[in-house]
């Protein structure tokens, strides 16, 4: 039986992997540490009877006594490090919460870690996993070969700066002290209950509420797209047979330009309406219920300062290691992601009216 704490497991990728891990490891005891900052949510963690599960702190990973306690009192042996601020744009325009999270922070829990289970020895083997990003080593050229591992940090965002400091702490602390650490370097993610302000729920969310559909420059910067059900089951891999003080990169192998990513998502929603009328009438202000096809709302907007134009990940050592391949094509997750949305209208929408803000902040803010 493992004790898992997972910080940050009200986000995105967080609530995800806590329900994957809940299902797929019943015997295990899950404590979730969150902030509840503006992306955590407690709707996704709860999003079904596994994440229902875990136990709930609300708390910050800078509080080092809190996560010492929480380490000491409930025998924690694997703590998986999620939280983090994310998104690239918020970084430039306010760089500090993300040197504040993701790089004191992730020292917060090191020192944490450290305190208890080395000098301290509640328990007799522990596991610190550290989810990281494919921004951390830059940008690449059209031609160049994919990100791997023994690639150097070059960082060219607020963001991906933070992240990339992160990573040399967590490496840092397993050469230094001996922490057993494990760091995984993951492409973008996409997937259920991801906040809408990133790429692909924006274009999905407005396409659903009839609003245009910003691209960035010319629209053929390059990612490649991992779907969240794959990233949590690369992240299963590693944590349970990944080399100590290894780096894994995490993949999905689906490199696409932003425009032709969508306008596939334009192709999927346009087809899911002409299959099912009835969506017409329950998407009144979508494009296609006021008679336009949905590609027709791409714009293009001015691009952000130090766009990096492409990522790609090498994952063949987690491939050749630890027998991980992605389960979904672009294509199937795009789709799935899609039906999730349309399904999932109430989660969505809470965000974008307030509401869910308006609740944490009457049960959870005021607690301080």
């Amino acid at each position: 039986m493992r004790r898992l704490l997972v910080t940050g497991g009200a986000g995105f990728i967080g609530a995800n992997f806590v329900n994957y891990w809940i299902e797929q490891h019943p015997e295990d005891a899950v404590t979730v540490l969150d902030a509840l900052t503006y992306a955590g949510n407690l709707a996704s963690l709860r999003s079904s009877s596994y994440g229902a599960k875990a136990a709930f702190v609300h708390g910050d990973i800078r509080d080092t006594t809190l996560v010492e306690r929480l380490l000491r009192d409930g025998r924690v042996d694997t703590l998986v490090h999620f939280a983090a601020e994310s998104h690239v744009d918020r970084s430039i325009m306010g760089p500090d919460a993300f040197i504040d999270t993701n790089v004191i922070g992730t020292h917060s829990l090191l020192k944490a870690a450290r305190k208890v289970w080395l000098e301290e020895k509640v328990v007799p083997a522990h596991r610190f996993h550290h989810v990281s990003t494919d921004e951390v080593y830059g940008s690449l050229a059209s031609d160049d070969p994919p990100f791997t591992e023994s690639n150097p940090h070059a960082p060219n965002s607020p963001y991906a700066a933070s992240k990339a400091a992160s990573d040399h702490l967590v490496r840092a602390y397993h050469h230094t002290y001996g922490l057993q650490v494990t760091t995984s370097n993951c492409s973008n993610n996409y997937g259920p209950l991801h906040f809408p302000e990133k790429l692909i729920p924006l274009m999905i969310v407005n396409l659903l509420q009839g609003r245009p559909l910003p691209i960035y420059g010319d629209g053929r910067n390059i990612r490649d797209w991992l779907h969240v059900s794959d990233h949590c089951r690369g992240i299963e891999k590693v944590l349970l047979h990944g080399r100590v003080g290894e780096i894994y990169n995490i993949g999905g192998r689906a490199e696409r330009e932003n425009i032709d990513l969508v306008r596939s998502l334009c192709a999927i929603v346009d087809g899911i309406f002409e299959q099912q009328p009835q969506m017409r009438e329950r998407f009144p202000d979508s494009w296609i219920a006021k008679g336009e096809a949905c590609a027709a709302s791409i714009t293009y907007v001015k691009d952000r300062p130090g766009h990096d134009r492409r990522y790609a990940i090498d994952c063949r050592k987690i491939e050749r290691e630890l027998g991980f391949q992605p389960a979904l094509t672009i294509e199937e997750g795009l789709r799935q992601t899609v039906e999730w949305y349309i399904a999932n209208e109430s989660w969505w929408r809470s965000i974008m009216d307030g509401s869910y803000r308006q609740w944490i902040d009457a049960n959870y803010a005021a607690r301080g």
